[in-house]
């Protein structure tokens, strides 16, 4: 079976409001579970292909400060 991640995650929170999206990265992430990792990085890769080299350098920033 060939699952498409990025297709089901898509397809799973496209019809979603900004506050479940939240809620779904906040309960992800509290829950600290390798599982809840490939969706965290369905979003990131959205996040990146929709931002401007300014928003690049906000993440990247961001990301260097947590490391």
């Amino acid at each position: 079976m060939n699952v498409d991640i990025r297709t089901h995650i898509k397809e799973n929170f496209k019809n979603s409001s900004k506050e479940e999206i939240k809620d779904s990265i906040v309960a992800g992430i509290a829950a600290n579970e390798e599982i809840t990792l490939p969706g965290l990085g369905v979003f990131f890769e959205i996040l990146w292909m929709n931002s401007d080299e300014q928003g690049h350098e906000y993440i990247l920033d961001t990301l260097k400060k947590g490391l």
